[in-house]
C-alpha cells in the first residue's frame, strides 16, 4: 500500500505530460506534512484534537518517510498543537518529496527523466510508467466525489487534503468542482481520523493568503 506522501505526489502529476499541476509550492508542503500525520495516525502513532496531538505508541513503523516525523513527536518534551507539528513538520517537505518520487520510481510506478535544458540547467519529469498506479488513486478519489457512497477511511483523508490545500481544485474542471461542493463537505465532516489535522492546514494555508494579500 502506497503512503499518503506517495499518493499526494502522483495526484499532483499531470497525465498528459508527466510534469506536476500548478500548485503553490507552500501548499505542497503542508499538504505533505499532514499526509505524514494522517499516516501516523491511521498506524496508531498519534492521536489528535482540536487542540492538541498526543503520541500513542513511540515504536517506529520502520518506514523513512514516517518514522523521522514520529522520532521527533516522540521527543518533544511537551504536548503541542496539530499546527505546531503541521508546521514543524512542513520544515522536512523537500526531503519528504524526493523520498516519495524515489519510493514511486523504485516500485516502478514512475520513471524519472533527466533532459538538458539549454546547456546547464536540467529539468526533472515524472512521468507515469505503470498508469494503473496513478489511474487507480484518481480514479478511487473522483468515484468517491460522484457517489452518495460511504468513502475509504484513506479515500477521506486524501479527499481532505487535497481540498485544504488546494490541490483537488485541480483535478477537476471548475463547473464540476462547484457541483461537487456539497459532496466535499459532507466528506470533510467523515473525516473523524484527521479533523484536527486538515483543520490546521487550512488555518496555516488562511494565514498565509490574509500575510501575502492583506486588506487594504
Amino acid at each position: 500500500m502506497l503512503t499518503f506522501p506517495e499518493e499526494l505526489m502522483l495526484l499532483l502529476l499531470d497525465d498528459t505530460d508527466g510534469d506536476f499541476l500548478p500548485v503553490a509550492e507552500g501548499a505542497i508542503r503542508y499538504a505533505l506534512s499532514g499526509a505524514v500525520l494522517m499516516d501516523l495516525a491511521l498506524a496508531n502513532r498519534i492521536d489528535t484534537d482540536l487542540d492538541s496531538l498526543t503520541l500513542i505508541d513511540p515504536t517506529p513503523v520502520d518506514d523513512d518517510l514516517l518514522d523521522p516525523a514520529l522520532a521527533l513527536i516522540a521527543a518533544s518534551s511537551e504536548r503541542q498543537t496539530p499546527r505546531y507539528w503541521v508546521e514543524t513538520i512542513a520544515n522536512d517537505a523537500v526531503n519528504i518529496r524526493e523520498k516519495a518520487l524515489a519510493r514511486l520510481v523504485q516500485r516502478g510506478i514512475l520513471e524519472r527523466q533527466d533532459e538538458r535544458f539549454l546547456w546547464v540547467f536540467r529539468s526533472r519529469r515524472y512521468p507515469v510508467v505503470d498508469g494503473t498506479a496513478e489511474r487507480e488513486v484518481k480514479l478511487r478519489i473522483m468515484g468517491v466525489l460522484f457517489s452518495d457512497e460511504i468513502p475509504d477511511p484513506r479515500d477521506i483523508v486524501i479527499i481532505c487534503l487535497t481540498y485544504e490545500c488546494g490541490i483537488l481544485q485541480e483535478l477537476v474542471p471548475q463547473r464540476e468542482f462547484k457541483q461537487m461542493q456539497d459532496r466535499i463537505e459532507q466528506i470533510r465532516r467523515m473525516d473523524l481520523i484527521g479533523q484536527a489535522v486538515s483543520q490546521s492546514v487550512w488555518d496555516i494555508q488562511t494565514s498565509l493568503v490574509a500575510a501575502a494579500y492583506p486588506m487594504v
